[in-house]
């Protein structure tokens, strides 16, 4: 190739001047050519906001069809997102209220247990979910481009409808118990939002590693019940030390589970420490999920 066809084509030139001989060729041709340039993304980025709106369809679709898909041909149905913790609550009732006498905080222990399987039954299923869920749509993430991103958090977003059935039957044994809510449920709203980003900035990190190594998916089962035993689920959070409570607070679910059982049940005053914190570690654990998996999602189609 000649000098004078390598310096007409911009080959080799910085970008200043690429851009410069694509606006003296526009004016040769009499009028002003467009130019397109597409780069790569960087590593590490954030959520490209643009991008997800332009395929919000799908994401409504893929939420839709998680749906269908848990429940197709099921006798039950929905009724598992009420049997799975009515029966777990029967369960620790008998051994941790009855047997190990696991004190509640003024509360009955069914309803402080059932309190906190509601918002962890999402967390736990809404991981897994999440991760078996990119696992699974390896096939078309090999055929198509969307968001990857969507998959997993379609999972999670999926899982809201279990929390909002088990909700209402928390709503009916407080009634059942003469229990009614206080002013800390005014604060719903955030710990939800609280409770959503902890489980998505959770599966983003797990999926992530999911693809590149199996054995995650494996060992799900197994940190999910570890996890369990460190959020206060079966325990009050009043059962931990005055001096570690801040550094157990880190724990986003610590909050979500505390705020909630002191807005349903008056179990204490709402936790605005940990919820601070566990707000600021479930920020945290989404936007460097989201970073990390936009990182690597590049190799998923070859990994998968």
């Amino acid at each position: 190739m000649s000098t004078s066809s390598v310096k007409s084509s911009g080959l080799g030139l910085p970008d200043w001047e690429r851009d410069a001989l694509d606006a003296r060729n526009a004016k040769r041709c009499g009028a002003e050519m467009p130019v397109t340039r597409i780069q790569s993304k960087s590593d590490w980025q954030a959520i490209d906001f643009a991008e997800l709106y332009v395929y919000r369809d799908l994401f409504r679709y893929l939420v839709r069809r998680e749906i269908k898909v848990r429940y197709a041909q099921s006798a039950i149905g929905v009724g598992w997102a009420i049997l799975q913790p009515l029966f777990t609550m029967l369960v620790f009732t008998v051994i941790f209220g009855r047997l190990a006498k696991v004190g509640s905080d003024g509360a009955p222990y069914a309803l402080f247990s059932f309190a906190g399987l509601v918002p962890w039954m999402f967390f736990s299923n809404a991981v897994t979910d999440g991760v078996n869920g990119l696992i699974g749509g390896a096939s078309m993430m090999s055929k198509v481009y969307f968001p990857r991103m969507f998959m997993p958090l379609a999972a999670n977003a999926a899982r809201l409808i279990d929390f909002g059935v088990a909700s209402i039957v928390m709503a009916g044994l407080m009634v059942w118990y003469g229990v009614l809510p206080n002013a800390g449920v005014l604060a719903l709203p955030w710990i939800l939002a609280m409770m959503f980003l902890t489980a998505s900035g959770v599966t983003l990190w797990l999926s992530t590693f999911a693809i590149q190594y199996r054995d995650v998916k494996h060992a799900m089962g197994f940190v999910v019940q570890i996890l369990m035993y460190a959020a206060p689920v079966v325990y009050p959070a009043s059962l931990i030390p005055e001096a570690y409570q801040r550094v157990y607070a880190i724990n986003p679910m610590v909050g979500v589970i505390e705020g909630l059982r002191s807005g349903w049940l008056g179990t204490r005053v709402l936790p605005w420490d940990l919820l601070l914190i566990g707000s600021v570690s479930a920020i945290l654990l989404f936007v460097t999920g989201v970073s990390y998996f936009n990182a690597k999602q590049r190799v998923f189609a070859d990994l998968a």
